[in-house]
């Protein structure tokens, strides 16, 4: 009788472990990156009553062991890694983790590890978790090249982050001259601004005027009137397509700036060799334009993109992107053994093994979703029959204390 109030006693103790565990699970079924976890139980050791014995042949037959068992035990607590839903949030700096890996943060001297991907920029441009955990991962060099061969550190983009001008090496012209003008029509001029050194805008200025048949000559001006090149260009009669300057050797121009900065040399593409239109010379209007050219002024950081492999650029104002940092992932052997640490994190143990820091999207790491963040993976409706399942359980293991406890009472009761 005490061996069975002992083992409903463990059956108490063992479904309150599992009301506790699908209480925690239904509570956190709206917290960001949350895992579900399970409960098994095992049964306790068993006291032997009576050993095994083999039989002797057709004269004694074996016996089976006689065994009682002691109750119940929680065997484990396993955390369950399914992928849970994404939430579309639209913030720039939100991102969820399709597939496996975690994110790696660190707070003072501690890293852990997380699935929440709500992030933020603090005062110093620290990207942090919801608790002030420092988002981990490389950091650009100022050509924006980022390194993944060198050990994770905070990511930081320092405010007020400028741009620097980048001055121009070469302009793209395109467009038609028409084969009908004449040598005595006013010239066709086209203009662009091109940067110099030091960010400064320059205007270029170009004039075609017709020399032949099949021979126009472009005079290159620079800002202040002065013609700083001229170049002679000729087509074939047969096709139209410009025949000099040749492809492959663009006309290059020099001029000083009258603002202090450096001189300034560029060339010039008429082929259409940097993805824009080249020149020609068909029957109609004249259409020939500056189209493009590589430089850029200086710009503020205006905005941020993170990509799928967790490369986040920044968006300047001046129009142009540029690497700021990547976003570091890690990945266990046994991610079940990683310890709950409060706040959506989870510490390395010796049995989860050592991290697998890496970029996304390789070894076995997900791919990053910007915008969105992954919710819990709670199942209600699993929770709710597990609940079920243990209060029952519950029930039952405390019947068996009442029972045990009424045959005692008759026990005593004997002696009256």
């Amino acid at each position: 009788m005490m061996r069975s109030m002992f083992a409903g006693v463990a059956g108490l103790r063992s479904h309150q472990v599992m009301m506790d565990v699908v209480g925690n699970n239904i509570a956190n079924v709206n917290t960001v990156g949350f895992k579900a976890s399970r409960v098994l139980f095992q049964d306790a050791l068993s006291q032997m009553i009576r050993g095994a014995s083999v039989g002797s042949g057709e004269a004694t037959a074996g016996i089976n062991p006689q065994q009682v068992g002691l109750g119940v035990r929680v065997a484990s607590t396993d955390l369950i890694f399914s992928q849970g839903g994404s939430q579309l949030t639209g913030r720039a700096t939100d991102v969820s983790i399709q597939g496996d890996g975690f994110f790696i943060v660190r707070l003072g001297s501690e890293t852990m590890y997380t699935r929440a991907g709500a992030f933020s920029f603090d005062t110093n441009g620290f990207l942090t978790d919801a608790t002030g955990g420092i988002l981990q991962g490389w950091m650009a060099d100022d050509t924006g090249i980022i390194s993944t061969t060198t050990p994770v550190a905070n990511i930081r983009i320092p405010l007020g982050q400028t741009n620097e001008p980048v001055s121009t090496s070469i302009l793209s012209v395109g467009g038609n001259l028409a084969v009908d003008a004449d040598p005595a029509d006013p010239p066709i001029v086209t203009a662009i601004d091109v940067i110099d050194n030091l960010g400064a805008t320059q205007r270029i200025t170009f004039e075609f005027t017709k020399t032949g048949d099949n021979a126009w000559s472009a005079d290159v001006i620079d800002p202040d009137g002065n013609v700083i090149g001229t170049e002679a260009m000729t087509f074939d009669p047969a096709t139209g397509a410009l025949t000099a300057p040749a492809p492959g050797t663009p006309p290059s121009f020099t001029f000083t700036p009258s603002n202090g900065a450096a001189a300034l040399t560029f060339d010039v593409d008429f082929h259409g060799q940097n993805g824009s239109r080249g020149v020609t010379q068909y029957g109609g209007a004249s259409d020939i334009a500056a189209l493009s050219q590589n430089g850029n002024t200086s710009g503020f950081l205006r905005a941020f993109a993170i990509s799928d492999d967790g490369v986040l650029s920044g968006v300047f104002s001046n129009g142009r992107s540029k690497p700021l940092a990547k976003i570091g992932m890690a990945n266990f052997n046994n991610p079940g053994g990683l310890v709950k640490a409060g706040d959506s994190r989870y510490r390395a143990s010796n049995a989860s093994g050592t991290p697998l820091v890496g970029e996304a999207g390789t070894g076995g790491r997900g791919a990053l979703s910007a915008g969105t963040l992954e919710m819990s993976n709670v199942e209600l409706a699993q929770e709710f029959t597990n609940l079920i399942i243990a209060q029952r359980g519950f029930q039952a293991n405390s019947r068996i204390i009442t029972a045990s406890d009424e045959l005692l009472q008759d026990l005593v009761n004997l002696k009256r």
